[in-house]
């Protein structure tokens, strides 16, 4: 039986970015230093097979820190935690190596210094989100405001003589964030911000680079967690630019063959916490299905590198 012809655009940059690559070194070099187990609060990145495999090297995962025992190592996530976490952790002289992502730190700094100067800051996040819930820990509660929408910029409310400042999460879809922006910016002409995008290398490159696929394809696929923001805007991207439908999946098992009917060509992503062997997992598994022929289309190279924490040089 002849196979149906199916052509496959891989976007490029796709997958694992320096914060993520950074966080999950950290873990397994722990684990060389100081012997199993090394716990790890929260997830490291949002990723079950990242996790999984850690804990076979002898990671233990958990919620909070008062789970882990004090004489054992503690990593804190990519996404950064409040300044009340590694407080406690030393409180407790316990060894915590931060595994939060320089981009993600670069935007605690920042809303320090606009406060030092007796600003606002108006966080545009996602309420909930670890790296939300760790910026605004790093001031004082009531420092900060939390935006989600433009619908959101409408309802604030400060005293004229207020000064004001805005961070944003650094995995936010860029073409939303500039909306809300925009209104934030018209609202309150005197808003200060950073003198660099918060939103991170890593996010635009892979939101640029789903553009170009999605505008060339039928159906598109992001691999990557379903708590993974960069993920899901990634999937936004790909239906509002190339009118299509797309999917968010964490494995090949998660594939509905009948998303194929009528399709000819699939574009596939991988958010920032999907390592590409999930990647070739669903291309194989096309290609056991249909006639494949595989294209990879790269609108920009990255080769940032992030250094480990000086605890695991020593």
């Amino acid at each position: 039986m002849t196979k149906q012809k199916l052509e496959i655009v891989l976007a490029g940059p796709r997958g694992f970015c320096a914060g993520v690559d950074r966080a999950i070194l950290i873990v397994e070099e722990a684990l060389k230093k100081f012997g199993a187990p090394v716990y790890v609060r929260h997830e490291i990145v949002h990723n079950r097979y990242v996790v999984e495999s850690l804990e076979n090297k002898g990671a233990i995962f958990v919620d909070e820190l008062d789970e882990c025992p004090a004489d054992r190592p503690v990593v804190f996530s990519a996404h950064g935690v409040p300044k009340s976490v590694p407080a406690a952790a030393e409180k407790r002289q316990m060894i915590y190596l931060d595994a939060t992502c320089p981009l993600v730190s670069k935007v605690h700094r920042g809303a320090e210094r606009h406060f030092e100067k007796g600003r606002h800051i108006i966080l545009i996040g996602h309420a909930g989100h670890p790296e939300v819930i760790g910026t605004m820990g790093q001031l004082d509660e009531g420092a900060m405001t939390l935006v989600e929408t433009v619908e959101d910029v409408e309802k604030l409310n400060f005293p004229e003589d207020q000064e004001l400042a805005y961070a944003t999460q650094t995995t936010l879809s860029v073409d939303e964030t500039k909306d809300i922006l925009a209104a934030l910016q018209a609202k309150f002409p005197q808003l200060q911000g950073p003198k660099r995008e918060d939103i991170c290398y890593a996010t635009t490159n892979r939101q640029a680079a789903m553009k170009a696929v999605a505008e060339d394809v039928d159906l598109a696929f992001i691999i990557g967690a379903p708590n993974s923001s960069n993920s899901k805007r990634l999937v936004d991207v790909a239906k509002q630019t190339g009118d299509i439908p797309a999917y968010l999946i964490q494995r090949a098992s998660e594939i509905d063959w009948s998303w194929f009917d009528g399709i000819g060509k699939l574009g596939i992503s991988a958010g920032a916490s999907a390592p590409e062997i999930l990647v070739e997992e669903v291309i194989e598994a096309c290609r056991e299905k249909f006639d494949l022929t595989v294209f990879h289309k790269v609108t920009a190279e990255e080769n940032i590198e992030f250094k480990l924490p000086r605890l695991l040089k020593d």
